[in-house]
């Protein structure tokens, strides 16, 4: 007998306080001995809630978790410790009725190579007892426009779409997507992006993985920040970017001829982390965390110096400024 689903308003997917190790043995020392195996935390405590009817985001640099985590919520790998509640079930123990219930679009395809894109369309889709209509899905991704070439000579974009409609095949409740936009043009990213936001109103659960931080804010209802195997940041996108006291922002000034030849100005004091002149395009732009009175101190130098800019803007943070001020700037 099938497990009973769980009610729409619990969480599609609940994650608390997981933890992924693997063992790794250390280099041994000239002279040392063997030290004999260590471990690594790959995930280390990390709790995260997906809801039905939400694109949930999850960012990180590389090694930072996102993937171990993902392949514990969908079965591939057994936790070392806490809870994965995948559709109200284990998934390391559930079986085929729960897998049926959730889609997986990996970033390299995992498709056959050598065969054509309709024909392993129509194979995938006759494993399920009530797939999605794969005709529709074709037509929607513009797969019939490169149907009579073989999944290997398709271009990057191209298997994107296809293994996208793959994951789909099953009409899943979950639905995990790993750079679905990867070497996708701009208007495949768009025809792309619209399904997916189709796929929310439908109610359907989207777990989304991408170092295109674009994609994320466009898309997001919720994020997840991890790094060292841990969440350092969650929210919306709109909470997460949010300026505040120690929220770095971006005021740009664009200065009348003449008004970058002498001081003392607003931004030779304290306060604004950064400050970058230039004189060619008679702009100031400040960095810092702004508060009232700091744009009271700008706005009083226009005052008393009888100087008007003839633009200024506030920039509000993006989602990769967040991404940077948690996982730092260097290379991995």
């Amino acid at each position: 007998m099938p497990a009973q689903s769980p009610p729409a308003s619990s969480p599609a997917l609940s994650i608390e306080r997981l933890v992924k190790e693997f063992p790794v043995r250390r280099r041994s020392r000239r002279g040392a001995g063997d030290p004999g195996p260590g471990t690594v935390h790959a995930v280390d405590g990390l709790s995260l809630t997906a809801r039905h009817g939400e694109i949930t985001a999850l960012l990180g640099p590389n090694g930072a978790g996102k993937t171990t985590t993902l392949e514990c919520a969908q079965g591939l790998q057994r936790p070392s410790g806490g809870t994965v509640r995948l559709l109200g079930q284990d998934p390391w123990r559930a079986g085929p009725a729960l897998r049926a219930r959730v889609g997986v679009m990996l970033q390299d395809g995992g498709l056959p190579q050598a065969v054509r894109p309709l024909e392993l369309l129509r194979h995938v889709a006759s494993l399920y007892r009530s797939p999605r209509d794969m005709d529709e899905l074709v037509e929607r991704l513009g797969i019939g426009g490169f149907d009579r070439t073989v999944v290997r000579r398709l271009s990057g974009g191209q298997r994107q779409r296809v293994a996208l409609a793959a994951a789909l095949a099953g009409d899943p409740d979950v639905l995990f997507l790993d750079e679905p936009s990867a070497g996708m043009d701009p208007q495949s990213r768009n025809i792309v992006f619209d399904l997916v936001q189709q796929l929310r109103r439908e109610g359907v659960c989207i777990i989304l993985t991408t170092h295109l931080l674009d994609d994320a804010q466009r898309l997001a209802d919720q994020v997840y920040i991890v790094d060292h195997g841990r969440v350092m940041a969650q929210g919306s996108v709109a909470e997460l970017v949010a300026p505040g006291a120690d929220a770095p922002a971006v005021l740009v000034l664009t200065l009348a001829p003449g008004h970058l030849g002498a001081g003392p100005f607003p931004w030779d004091g304290p306060g604004f982390e950064d400050v970058r002149v230039s004189r060619a395009d008679r702009t100031v732009t400040l960095t810092g965390a702004l508060t009232p009175g700091l744009l009271e101190t700008v706005s009083r130098w226009f005052t008393v110096t009888g100087t008007l800019p003839e633009s200024l803007s506030l920039q509000p943070r993006t989602l990769e400024d967040v991404f940077l001020d948690i996982s730092g700037r260097e290379i991995r």
